[in-house]
């Protein structure tokens, strides 16, 4: 079953949530929905989100189609491939992120631009 709905310029997208982080989570459930107009950086988009958590199992190195909040910044990212702090063709944040949650399928990114304009909300039970 499908946790989240996200909309990237008109993609629309399904993501699941994680375990991988539950306090981050639980604070991004609290702050669905948000939305804004993402910087995108290689294959990853962030924009600013109205959460403040510190890392919690905070890792560089990512799962294709992750959901992350990167706990400097204060932003939630979205990655489907290599950026400019990648090594090889692995999804890597500038530092450590908390992944929340994996969008299902990441293909409909490759057409999006820099200022995307993104939106999470949740699944209607």
């Amino acid at each position: 079953m499908t946790d989240l709905h996200v909309t990237v310029d008109g993609h629309e997208l399904e993501a699941n949530w994680t375990d991988d982080a539950p306090e981050t989570k639980a604070a991004l459930v609290d702050a669905l929905p948000v939305a804004g107009d993402a910087t995108r950086w290689g294959d990853e988009l962030y924009f600013d989100v109205p959460i403040d958590v510190p890392a919690e199992n905070a890792r560089a190195v990512v799962p294709e189609g992750s959901i992350a909040y990167w706990p400097t910044g204060n932003v939630l990212c979205l990655f489907w491939g290599p950026t400019p702090a990648s090594e090889d063709d692995e999804p890597r944040a500038t530092s450590p992120v908390n992944i929340v949650a994996r969008v299902t399928d990441t293909g409909p990114l490759a057409e999006v631009e820099g200022g995307a304009r993104v939106r999470l909300e949740r699944i209607a039970e």
